[in-house]
């Protein structure tokens, strides 16, 4: 039987994991030990279950070393945030499997950006890897349609079950002497890496854009990255679920950001766009506790978004705590 290697830092790998073992012997899973309250999350888990060994270690040289230690046939990347260099990849063959339709959305965070630019196709893209930036040869590929109001988790929970489907196979045929399709270098479009500071909302943009980037930004895949976010009274809120308003008010006299309804009985916010008007139903505040987006957002003469009101509001607070602070020591 085949051996072969498999590179998971993402919520992608456990699928990966389960497709690769009914066709290879898995030798280990490059992977962080991540674990809440020592509970093992659901890839440590399976791989137990599979008694394949998590290698903790995800850095390019411990990478490199589990390939000259283990002689895989295959190493298979699902979610790893590092590009491989030369002499790694003169080591075995590799293959990588990309949630996007390359060469479309190359690079990282492919499904967020697909999310944010409002793309109505999404998919999977099996490839041969190479020194360029997802550019090998296509060994297999399939779309899915983006659903109305879908987040990151439900496209990610799509585009999974195509990869356990497929992985496996796709991998095997590889090994067996398929050589790919080519990718269409002049269509090719890249995507930015994801920073923290992207998950900010500009109340500027339009209802639809916010919108996406809520979804894209979805906590159930924000780790180590914030949800979508806002200031209220420069302190920092997440939006944790909302949706355009369908048939607003025309605003002529418009200022993005500005709360113009709300109800507590029906648990809502409304809140201006660009272009139109969003509704908030649930915020996270600054201690990470959930809660119904009129309990936090009190009133309709508040603006969200960071402003510099907001700003002198609360500088002028922390130097009032600050001499209350000073005289207390004295005295």
């Amino acid at each position: 039987m085949s051996k072969v290697l498999l590179v998971g830092k993402g919520p992608s790998a456990r699928t990966a994991l389960e497709s690769l073992a009914d066709k290879f012997h898995v030798v280990g899973v490059i992977r962080n030990a991540r674990s809440r309250g020592g509970q093992e999350d659901e890839v440590q888990r399976r791989a137990r279950e599979l008694n394949v060994p998590i290698l903790t270690d995800t850095s390019m040289r411990a990478l490199e070393q589990a390939v000259v230690e283990h002689r895989p046939d295959c190493t298979v990347i699902s979610s790893y945030d590092r590009i491989l260099n030369a002499p790694i990849l003169d080591r075995c063959r590799f293959v990588n499997v990309h949630y996007a339709l390359l060469p479309q959305y190359r690079g990282l965070a492919a499904v967020q950006w697909g999310l944010i630019n409002t793309e109505r196709e999404l998919g999977i893209t099996i490839h041969v890897i190479t020194n360029d930036l997802d550019a090998g040869n296509i060994l297999y590929q399939d779309r899915i349609t983006a659903d109305p109001g879908d987040t990151a988790a439900d496209i990610y929970s799509k585009l999974n079950e195509i990869q356990h489907r497929v992985l496996g196979a796709t991998v095997e045929r590889y090994l067996g002497g398929y050589a790919g399709v080519a990718q269409d270098e002049s269509a090719a479009t890249y995507a930015c890496a994801r920073l923290p500071e992207d998950s900010e909302i500009s109340w500027s943009d339009s209802t639809k854009r916010i919108d996406a980037q809520i979804r894209a930004f979805h906590q159930a895949l924000s780790i180590p990255y914030p949800e979508a976010y806002t200031y209220l009274k420069a302190r920092r809120i997440s939006i944790m679920r909302a949706a355009p308003v369908r048939n607003a008010l025309r605003y002529a006299g418009r200022v993005p950001g500005r709360v113009v309804g709300r109800s507590s009985v029906d648990g809502y916010v409304d809140v201006l766009s660009g272009d139109g008007v969003l509704r908030i139903y649930e915020v996270m505040t600054e201690d990470s506790v959930v809660r119904p987006a009129p309990s936090v957002i009190t009133s309709t003469q508040q603006t969200l978004g960071l402003r510099t009101a907001d700003l002198l509001e609360r500088i002028d607070e922390l130097a009032e705590r600050l001499d209350k602070f000073q005289a207390s020591a004295k005295g």
